[in-house]
């Protein structure tokens, strides 16, 4: 809980971790059932921003387990760095009879985006084709959306 009795979120907590950690380990300065306790006056923290391999493994964490009795669908069959902001995600998408690639930016709102992936890249009247990416029989760029 914070200062107002709302809960902290994982996102500042891991801000958090990203400030104490970045110059090493922080030492600990009390010991708790033999394991060291590091105490942190959140006040006095200012919580680091998220690093472009955490935007990453968000997109990613979110497509390969969004459900925990379901696997996805569309799977994720891989994935392309393609820039600082960007990647490109291969979707084993039935109806298109291949994998389908998929563009999309790393900041914006991308809990959104993910969330109506499975029905945009289902979506025949956004294909193109990449004829530049041999991994792919489409492709759809959502970078704007």
């Amino acid at each position: 809980m914070d200062d107002d009795g709302e809960p902290v979120t994982a996102p500042l907590v891991l801000g958090w971790v990203r400030t104490l950690v970045a110059d090493g380990p922080p030492r600990p300065d009390a010991s708790v059932m033999g394991m060291g306790l590091v105490r942190v006056d959140a006040s006095a923290v200012e919580p680091a921003p998220p690093t472009r391999t955490d935007r990453v493994l968000r997109v990613l964490r979110t497509l390969t387990r969004p459900f925990a009795e379901a696997p996805p669908d569309p799977p994720l069959c891989g994935f392309l760095l393609t820039g600082q902001d960007r990647m490109r995600l291969y979707l084993a998408v039935e109806e298109a009879d291949g994998p389908v690639a998929v563009d999309v930016r790393l900041t914006g709102a991308p809990t959104a985006l993910l969330a109506a992936l499975p029905a945009l890249v289902r979506e025949e009247e956004r294909w193109t084709t990449d004829g530049t990416d041999p991994h792919c029989v489409r492709a759809v760029d959502l970078t704007a959306w």
